[in-house]
């Protein structure tokens, strides 16, 4: 805990005044994740069923110093049947969060998106989030989507963003400012992404999209430096003070957080949005400070769910309407 970056640790400490949650933990044969379960356990942030092969589960843990023996261990062949014995728990009620371990994204991802026996919620768009600390930067920064969508189109990003102005409510952040990311801050329409992000700073003005203020198109240099801003005249509200990075598409978000992480020495911790539970997706490079903190965003996202007794009735009127999402447009990194 010393380690951990001052911002994180704060969220890690408001999950530790909230009871712990049940955590699947899929192919949990790795140093680095069962480190992590022991330090979770530590904090009383969760209670953990570990899935895999079960005589690797136990080596490793031996040689990271946990003990097992009180802890559930399902036995599962392969990768794919791993992912699918925690899917089968969580639709079972038996746990309240996934957390990827030793196994490929896109095949965890392929058993939690299964359109009849997956974690889909109707009318939900599944995203990804990565809340990082950046040591350059005054706060903590939301870069979506880097990790699921591909090439999400107008509404698809309406959604994205959506998800991503939910969790920076949960962080702390009242009223987030989000930045809608592309190559220039001024629309051309030669490149697309600077019309749908045009378009999504109307839509917010419109009350479309709510509870964030939102601008765009953003060069990334306007949107975190105030400095930047004011050389080429943009007058922003948004500009210098981001909370939330919108990139384009998944290359372009995926570039910019490992960028982060591993040029600037941010810590960024990855959360799945829009699913009926959290799903902790960490790089199975990440240290154990970026998942546990991982962790506690799980912990805070469940506390703040709402509890639905009964058929869940919608709105009247959705502001957005939830555009398709196929396993084609989605999970296809190994990492």
């Amino acid at each position: 805990m010393k380690s951990a970056p001052r911002k994180l640790e704060t969220l890690i400490e408001r999950a530790r005044q909230l009871s712990a949650l049940r955590v699947a933990v899929v192919c949990a044969a790795q140093s680095v994740v069962l480190d992590t379960v022991r330090e979770a356990q530590t904090l009383r942030l969760v209670t953990p069923t570990l899935i895999g092969a079960a005589k690797a589960i136990r080596e490793t843990a031996a040689g990271t110093g946990l003990d097992v023996s009180a802890l559930q261990i399902i036995d599962a062949k392969g990768d794919g049947g791993a992912a699918r014995e925690a899917v089968r728990l969580v639709r079972e009620g038996a746990v309240d969060v996934v957390m990827k371990g030793q196994i490929h994204t896109d095949t965890l991802m392929h058993a939690l998106l299964d359109s009849e026996h997956g974690l889909r919620v109707p009318g939900q768009r599944v995203s990804h989030a990565f809340v990082c600390e950046v040591p350059a930067y005054a706060r903590l920064l939301i870069v979506t989507d880097a990790a699921i969508n591909i090439a999400p189109d107008l509404n698809a990003k309406a959604q994205i963003l959506e998800n991503a102005i939910g969790l920076s409510h949960l962080i702390g952040v009242e009223r987030p400012r989000a930045a809608v990311l592309s190559a220039v801050e001024t629309v051309n329409p030669a490149i697309p992404s600077t019309v749908d992000a045009a378009c999504l700073a109307v839509m917010a003005q419109r009350g479309q999209i709510t509870g964030a203020v939102v601008d765009g198109p953003l060069a990334l240099d306007n949107a975190v430096s105030l400095r930047a801003a004011k050389e080429k005249s943009i007058n922003s509200a948004v500009a210098g003070h981001c909370d939330i990075l919108l990139v384009p598409d998944l290359v372009s978000g995926n570039i910019l957080a490992k960028n982060l992480e591993y040029l600037a020495g941010a810590v960024a911790a990855g959360i799945v949005l829009g699913l009926s539970v959290p799903v902790v997706l960490s790089s199975r490079s990440d240290l154990e400070y970026a998942r546990l903190a991982a962790l506690a965003l799980a912990v805070l996202t469940h506390a703040a769910a709402p509890k639905v007794s009964g058929a869940q009735q919608p709105s009247a009127e959705p502001r957005l309407e939830c555009a398709p999402q196929s396993d084609a447009a989605c999970c296809p990194l190994p990492g």
